[in-house]
Formats: structure tokens, sequence, C-alpha cells
């Protein structure tokens, strides 16, 4: 045995450094990944890390008097719920619209163009939508005076500078990457098997219950997840549409606010975390529901 395994030894040794990295499978093409990871380092992690070791260095306090200080003030916790308040329910309303539209539009010929007109708001921005927003919804927008001129209203709507404002704007702006991610979940379902179920006398409805939306779930939790934290950072528009000091003070108001008004940059940081934190439970959450359904291919009729 002796004898085997020492010419396997010797030859291993006079291996080049660059024949033993391929070996362990590090070859040419898996060092292309290297500039995107340094990228990631350099952009996203270090700046998490740093952020996360700010936090801890408070102006006032021990190791955790950022995080005493943001949820023994209710002028600050509140932020979060404010924010939820915000983000849960637009998420759950651009999802709901964008199944119907998606599942019409892939049956559509002219797919492509009508795809387009529905992303058109992502390429405005939001400040952009916000702006046009006040001059539409505003006291004096064309929406009041339109209604008040067929005699439905006898005085301006408040439909800016508060809630509605805010989400308004969070529907147009955050409606068309819902629709987006929801029609390529649609378009890679086997038509086949709706077909299938249609054969054997199953309503519109019954098919879209029982075949397409079992399969539909665990990728609409993938696009619930994005359009979330989407809509969780919201800032332009609760600044530009909402009322920034009262009913929608969303947290990330409250971290800017930290950090350019108070110049407390470890405060900020801690907000930070705790916005981190809070998007990275809830989609923990909507994950493991996610697990409970079905999960295995939707491109034929077996999993």
């Amino acid at each position: 045995m002796a004898s085997i395994t020492a010419p396997s030894s010797s030859f291993d040794y006079r291996l080049s450094l660059r024949q033993r990295l391929a070996v362990r499978g590090i070859d040419g093409v898996t060092l292309l990944v290297l500039p995107a990871f340094l990228f990631l380092l350099a952009v996203f992690v270090y700046p998490f890390i740093y952020g996360l070791i700010l936090s801890f260095t408070p102006k006032e306090g021990g190791l955790l008097g950022n995080y005493q200080k943001f949820f023994a003030d209710p002028f600050l916790y509140d932020t979060i719920l404010t924010t939820l308040w915000l983000a849960v329910p637009v998420t759950v309303i651009s999802i709901a619209i964008a199944i119907p539209v998606a599942l019409r539009v892939r049956l559509m010929k002219h797919q492509r163009l009508l795809t387009t007109i529905l992303v058109l708001p992502v390429t405005l921005g939001t400040v952009l939508v916000a702006e046009g927003l006040l001059n539409y919804l505003g006291p004096q927008g064309w929406f009041s005076r339109t209604l008040m001129q067929f005699g439905m209203i006898d005085r301006p709507l408040k439909l800016t500078n508060n809630y509605w404002g805010v989400f308004s704007s969070l529907i147009i702006t955050g409606f068309p990457f819902t629709f987006l991610l929801t029609l390529s979940y649609v378009s890679g379902i086997d038509p086949a098997l709706e077909q299938a179920a249609a054969t054997h006398g199953a309503t519109s409805w019954q098919r879209f219950r029982f075949v397409m939306l079992p399969l539909l779930v665990p990728g609409l939790a993938i696009a619930f997840c994005l359009s979330f934290v989407q809509a969780f950072a919201v800032f332009p528009s609760a600044v530009l549409l909402g009322a920034p000091a009262g009913p929608t003070r969303v947290i990330s108001i409250a971290a800017y606010q930290a950090a350019f008004e108070q110049y407390d940059y470890s405060m900020a940081s801690a907000i930070a975390m705790i916005m981190a934190a809070v998007q990275l439970l809830i989609v923990v959450a909507v994950l493991v529901v996610r697990n409970m359904f079905y999960r295995g291919s939707t491109a034929g009729g077996k999993g």
C-alpha cells in the first residue's frame, strides 16, 4: 500500500498552484465571480457592518443606549407601526391587482405593448409621480375640481398631505414592479394544467382556486417580500405627499432626522438596523408560510 500511495503523494507536490486550485474547484471561471464578490463586500457588507458597529456607540448611555432611547420614545417607535400600516396594505393590494391583470395579459396578443404601458410609472420616478399627484389630487387639483363641477362634492377632498396621498403614490410606483414579478410566475405555469382541469369540468374560479393559486403562492411570496421591502423604505412620497411630522412619519424619516437634523449618526444607524430587523422578520415569516405550499415544478404535470 505504501508503494501505491507514495507516488501519488509525490505527484501532488509536483502540481502547479493553478492545477491544485482547479482540483479543489477553483479555476478561471470561478474567479470571474471575484469582482462581483468584492463589489458586494464594498457596497453592501462593509456599510452594513460599519453601521451595525456604529449603532452600538451612542453619544449617551451604554452599549444599547440608542436602542433603549428608540423604544422608550413613542414618537420614535410608533414609526414602525406607521410604516407597516403603509407597506403591508400597499403590498397586498398591489399583488391582488397584479394577479388578475397578469393572468389576462399572458393571453393577449400584444402582451409586450400592454406590459410596457403598465410599467411606465417606473420610468417616471417617485418624485415626479408625487409632483403629479399633488397637481391631480391636491385641494385645487383636477380630481376635486371635476367632482365639484358635477356637483358630487361641496368642498375639495383632502387627498394629499395625509395617509392617502402616500398610499396612492406607493401603489402607482410599486404596482409595475409587483406586476412584472407576478407575470413572470404566471407565464411559467404550464397551460396544460389549466386545460386539464377545464376538461374535467372545473369552472374558471375553480381552475384558479385549486390549480393556479397553489402553484402561484410560492412565487407570490417572493413577490410579496420584494414589494414589501420596497414599500417599507418609503421616503420621498412620505415627505412630499404626506405629513412628515404627523400620520405619515415613517421610520426612514426618523433615521433622516437623526442623521441630518440632529447629526447623531450613531442613532441614525440604530434606527436603520431596527428598520432592517423589522423587514427581516416579515420576510422570514412570509417565507415560512411559503414552505407550506407546493414547491415543485410548474412547467408540467409532475412536481
